[in-house]
């Protein structure tokens, strides 16, 4: 977590280091200019209230989910909100609780992150709506259009925060850069190299 200091702050901690600093012969005198240095010059200084600045100090950094440090992927998820912001969320959530709802935690990231990674690949469309309506890609979607949810259930509250740690890179991913996965109970013959087993899928790059 960053701690942020006002620039205010900043200023006045920066007068009190100065204070105690001695004048140099070059910083008192300018030519032309006769300067008395055994009885320099009493100038008014405004002192910000010492109490005043401790306030400012200690008052909390405003944290956001990118700065957030989870120490669990369980506490990621429940720190996240259950609504929807945009399109592309909402298809990444209907993926996520589709391919992994009652699958482990990192099981469903790791889905979440092989969307993500197919948009930036090159190889797929460059959206995850897109991804995911790709022909012959993903079996819960019929005739290129994404299934309703019940959003009632828990499964998809827990999607969405999945999507949502997954979409702001909040956790690292245990299937990093995977592009594909499939059901442990299939064994399809690819010639990709396997990064993760997760629950019930196996992912590969």
């Amino acid at each position: 977590m960053k701690l942020r200091f006002p620039m205010a702050v900043l200023a006045a901690m920066s007068l009190f280091a100065g204070l105690g600093a001695p004048l140099s012969a070059e910083e008192t005198a300018s030519p032309g200019r006769v300067i008395n240095l055994s009885s320099p010059a009493k100038v008014p200084v405004q002192f910000a209230a010492p109490a005043e600045i401790v306030q400012e100090i200690a008052k909390p950094a405003v944290a956001t989910d990118a700065d957030a440090d989870f120490s669990t992927l369980d506490a990621a998820v429940a720190a996240q909100t259950a609504t929807i912001d945009d399109e592309e969320l909402n298809c990444l959530a209907i993926g996520v609780y589709y391919e992994s709802k009652g699958e482990p935690l990192a099981g469903q990231l790791a889905v979440a992150d092989v969307i993500l990674n197919r948009t930036t690949s090159g190889r797929f469309p460059a959206s995850v709506c897109g991804v995911l309506t790709q022909r012959g890609q993903f079996s819960f979607v019929k005739g290129g259009r994404l299934p309703d949810v019940d959003t009632s259930r828990p499964a998809w509250k827990t999607a969405v925060a999945i999507a949502r740690i997954a979409t702001q890179d909040l956790w690292d991913s245990p299937a990093e850069g995977a592009l594909f996965f499939h059901a442990r109970r299939v064994s399809p013959k690819w010639n990709h190299t396997r990064v993760a087993s997760l629950g019930n899928h196996v992912f590969y790059r």
